[in-house]
């Protein structure tokens, strides 16, 4: 049995479209601009406004860990504070798991 290859190398040779290459860039640059508006930019931003809200800790401030522990900030260290979230009982955690930071007075029973 013969195949005939001709028309397979005539098919395989097809002449692709002049630019195409400058198109295939064009649209990677739209695509990485896409991404950089719609996920990068906004998570740098929360970045940004957590390590303001790490940095403004004060001994007073009631907030929220990561764990979903309130508390009212006794101690502020260089990577842990204390929190205080019954009376007479403390736990260190790390700056960095402190969630948000509540209004005052939002915490009556500490």
């Amino acid at each position: 049995m013969s195949f005939p290859s001709s028309p397979v190398i005539a098919q395989a040779a097809a002449a692709q479209p002049a630019g195409g290459g400058m198109s295939m860039i064009i649209m990677m640059v739209v695509l990485f601009g896409l991404m950089y508006f719609m996920m990068i930019r906004p998570q740098m931003k929360r970045q940004k406004e957590h390590r303001a809200l790490i940095s403004g800790l004060a001994k007073g401030d009631e907030v929220v860990t990561n764990g979903g522990i309130a508390g009212r900030v006794e101690e502020v260290g260089e990577t842990f504070i204390t929190v205080e979230i019954a009376a007479n009982v403390k736990v260190k955690v790390q700056k960095g798991s402190v969630q948000q930071v509540l209004p005052k007075g939002s915490l009556k029973s500490v």
